[in-house]
């Protein structure tokens, strides 16, 4: 089995088609359809790679299967595969209420998982809507169905068992149906639709009165001191994933190379400020207006998340972090968060400019909706 045909096998199988038997397919010919199928299908393969991870016709399908999850994982990917309907999806009915929500971590293409249980309709009985959201294009991808309390319980034991730095927490179901309103938002502002499941919840979801956005951070003054503190919260297992997209950086990558090897005599002082002068450009690139406002925001859903685990300290940086990104007379230079944010990204940059990484594989651009 080559390349194409194991890659076709996989996406018949993503599509609703049966497990396919990869068992004689060469270890090559199998790695590499499964990283182009988590390059180009992100989160959405999750399933697939999940169940060939669990059922597997063999070792090397279980450990290639893992190994691409653990590359979506290290991505910043969201992997929390929503869970096989049981039953038909919710239709539009009268009586049904949104008892539970749970949200999980913002990865760092600006997704996450969003999952509100319903009761009622369909003549009773628990129905759980399993949503990807992005906060740049919208919805990305909605599951779900009929499901049973002790099946709902396993899924979500699961998803943290296997992933427990996504920071999966519980929400009060109106601040869930407020992030797809505004995920509805992002699709009206760019004249795209969302997935075509998302009919079958639509009316479900409306009937939820949202909750309001959070203002975590946004009244504080943060000063230097005070930011350069929050600074840590990057370093954090959830976070290692955000930085500003390669693909913006790709021309201030290749200036510092050029800098960094340049034979010119010259002090270090000079080289010094020479790499500040480009890092400081990339900054203002990655960083307009748009762009920290979208920061501001994702830090302040963050704080809200180390608040629901108890995690303070994490939540006060994260809140520091959101006022400076939404303070609009600090300048991204004299933010140290947007400064680590991005030389990742111009570190990224230069490694694939050099020939060591796929832009395909680091790229922070949002997927679209499937």
């Amino acid at each position: 089995m080559n390349p194409t045909d194991t890659r076709a096998a996989l996406e018949a199988a993503l599509d609703g088609g049966a497990l396919p038997d990869l068992a004689a397919a060469p270890a090559a010919a199998l790695d590499e359809a499964l990283r182009a199928l988590g390059r180009e299908r992100g989160a959405a393969a999750a399933p697939l790679l999940e169940r060939l991870a669990a059922e597997g016709q063999g070792k090397a399908v279980r450990k290639a299967a893992r190994r691409e999850l653990y590359r979506l994982a290290q991505a910043g990917v969201v992997t929390a595969a929503p869970p096989a309907p049981a039953a038909p999806p919710l239709v539009r009915r009268e009586a049904v209420r949104a008892s539970e929500a749970w949200t999980s971590g913002i990865d760092g293409s600006g997704a996450r998982a969003v999952w509100i249980l319903f009761e009622g309709g369909l003549g009773g009985g628990l129905h759980l809507c399993s949503l990807i959201l992005n906060e740049q294009t919208g919805i990305v991808d909605v599951g779900g169905g009929g499901i049973t309390r002790k099946r709902f319980e396993a899924q979500l034991g699961g998803l943290r068992e296997s992933n427990p730095t996504m920071s999966w927490v519980e929400a009060p179901p109106g601040r869930a149906a407020a992030l797809v309103a505004e995920a509805l938002e992002r699709h009206r502002e760019a004249g795209t639709a969302p997935p075509a499941a998302f009919a079958d919840w639509r009316d479900a979801l409306a009937a939820v009165p949202p909750a309001p956005a959070p203002t975590a951070g946004a009244a504080r003054v943060v000063d230097a001191v005070a930011l350069e503190a929050a600074a840590p919260v990057l370093e954090r297992p959830e976070l290692l994933g955000w930085f500003v997209d390669p693909a913006a950086l790709q021309e201030d990558a290749i200036a510092l190379l050029e800098a960094r090897d340049s034979r010119l005599v010259v002090s270090d002082q000079i080289k010094a400020e020479r790499e500040t002068a480009i890092v400081d450009r990339a900054i203002e690139r990655g960083f307009p207006p748009d762009a920290r406002a979208r920061w501001a925001r994702r830090f302040a859903e963050m704080a809200l998340i180390y608040r629901a685990r108890g995690e303070d300290e994490a939540a006060g940086q994260a809140e520091s972090a959101a006022a400076a990104f939404a303070d609009p007379e600090r300048p991204p230079t004299a933010n140290p968060l947007a400064r680590t944010l991005a030389t990742r990204g111009l570190e990224l940059a230069g490694e694939v400019t050099l020939g060591r990484a796929r832009m395909a594989d680091v790229t922070r651009a949002p997927r679209a909706s499937r």
